[in-house]
């Protein structure tokens, strides 16, 4: 379905629509390589952006190319891969990822074979891997229409200032997963207004 019959049904929300109107959606570059990107993505938890980009640079540098490989990472030992700025529990992390893809057969899969709820199952065993990284391989790599990140910190306060609630903690879960049923199934995409929303309100202060 096109982005403007989509936008069509997602405006039937009036708070949203006024997001939809005064922004554009959320496009952020993504490879489509599902391992790459979970690398990427383990790397950019809980730093600066710049700080991230840093240690990926670093870690491509040291890989010698953007197309790597699980066996790749794996062949250089711990501590060098440590040395581009990496904590242990990511670099643990790392390994994991590297390990799981080549035991399971996972770096030529066909993820349009599985739904959401199966790779969120499948990729979340591996360890260091948590529900919310999954989402974001869903929504930007595999271009999931109908994903819902409602653990993400910027969505919950998008959510609460945009909507008004005063709820919080499991009750929250609760009001945002209503909200959002008007959304279905197309949720991603608001998911996409709603960050290019809170993107704005920070470069407003």
């Amino acid at each position: 379905m096109s982005l403007h019959k989509i936008k069509d049904i997602l405006c039937r929300d009036s708070v949203l629509k006024k997001v939809i109107e005064n922004h554009d959606i959320l496009n952020l570059e993504s490879s489509g390589n599902v391992f790459n990107e979970l690398v990427k993505n383990i790397i950019y938890q809980q730093i600066s952006f710049k700080g991230a980009n840093t240690i990926y640079g670093r870690l491509i540098d040291l890989l010698g190319h953007e197309e790597y490989k699980p066996r790749d990472i794996l062949d250089i030992d711990f501590e060098t891969l440590r040395s581009v700025g990496l904590t242990r529990p990511k670099t643990q992390y790392i390994i994991n990822i590297c390990q799981y893809f080549i035991s399971q057969d996972l770096l030529h899969c066909d993820w349009d074979k599985y739904t959401d709820d199966d790779i969120i199952d499948k990729l979340t065993q591996i360890k260091g891997v948590g529900t919310w990284t999954v989402e974001m391989i869903l929504i930007f790599e595999l271009h999931r229409p109908d994903v819902f990140p409602i653990k993400d910190l910027a969505i919950q306060q998008a959510m609460k200032a945009l909507y008004e609630i005063k709820s919080d903690k499991k009750a929250l879960i609760v009001d945002m997963y209503k909200i959002a049923e008007s959304w279905k199934p197309y949720r991603s995409y608001a998911t996409l207004y709603l960050w290019s929303w809170s993107r704005d309100q920070k470069t407003r202060k």
